[in-house]
């Protein structure tokens, strides 16, 4: 009877650390043109808002469950999305190939700066981003960014009045959306991928919007075109996350 009860114990110890492992699907990506493994891929689990990238053997492994959406990207090859299966977490590693991309290279023309050698001339030819930041009383951010020193005041006090009403439309009847900002503002991985990407292909993806939609989010939240321009995704993503907590403070202050 007490080997029974031993036996039975073991059983459902067994059982319940089964029952607690973490699901994780295991691949390697592969280009369909040289069949060799591609290091660096990014890949992000689009519903649980993790990333990883693969190693020098195109190998990676991230957690997932079964119809999780798994999105990779690579520089020179087109993103593909693949849904995990039954199949996949049973029977372990599977080969994923990646198409590469024909990149055409458009022509850039380099305007040198023709100096004369008088500084009153000169100065004039030399191009000044227009950036400036501003503060709001009672934030705790670093502010808000406008176009050039003139009209940088009125886009403070139009943020205190409207403070990212374009946000919350786009984001107001989305709140998987809005869970989504807040774990990709904690994840490490998913931070450290936007920070080496500029194409907002990943933003784009995981928050359901367009191109031109993000860009709006960002100039409505009192950012210069030139930020939009050049900063990376990461950057963008903690713009917006700037965004969207002014605005739950403000939206609080009004309603008290």
């Amino acid at each position: 009877m007490r080997q029974f009860l031993i036996f039975i114990s073991f059983a459902m110890v067994s059982a319940l650390g089964f029952s607690q492992e973490i699901a994780k699907v295991k691949g390697i990506i592969i280009s369909t043109t040289t069949e060799q493994p591609l290091e660096s891929v990014n890949i992000v689990n689009l519903n649980q808002v993790i990333g990883t990238s693969t190693d020098d053997k195109g190998a990676f492994e991230i957690r997932a469950n079964v119809n999780d959406t798994l999105h990779f990207s690579y520089l020179g090859y087109k993103s593909i999305k693949v849904k995990v299966t039954n199949d996949w977490l049973k029977f372990g590693e599977t080969k994923i190939e990646m198409t590469e991309l024909a990149l055409a290279l458009e022509e850039v023309v380099v305007n040198q700066l023709k100096l004369t050698g008088y500084l009153v001339v000169d100065i004039n030819q030399v191009p000044i981003k227009t950036n400036y930041r501003y503060s709001v009383s009672g934030l705790s951010t670093t502010g808000y960014e406008a176009g050039n020193n003139s009209s940088g005041i009125s886009k403070v006090l139009g943020a205190i009045f409207n403070p990212a009403d374009f946000l919350h439309s786009i984001f107001g009847k989305k709140p998987n959306e809005l869970r989504k900002l807040r774990k990709m503002k904690e994840d490490d991985e998913i931070r450290n991928l936007l920070a080496s990407r500029f194409d907002r292909e990943m933003l784009m993806v995981l928050l359901q919007v367009d191109r031109l939609d993000l860009d709006e989010i960002v100039r409505q939240c009192n950012y210069s075109k030139d930020f939009i321009q050049t900063a990376n995704d990461l950057q963008i993503l903690d713009a917006i996350n700037e965004c969207y907590e002014e605005y739950k403070v403000l939206s609080k202050s009004r309603s008290n």
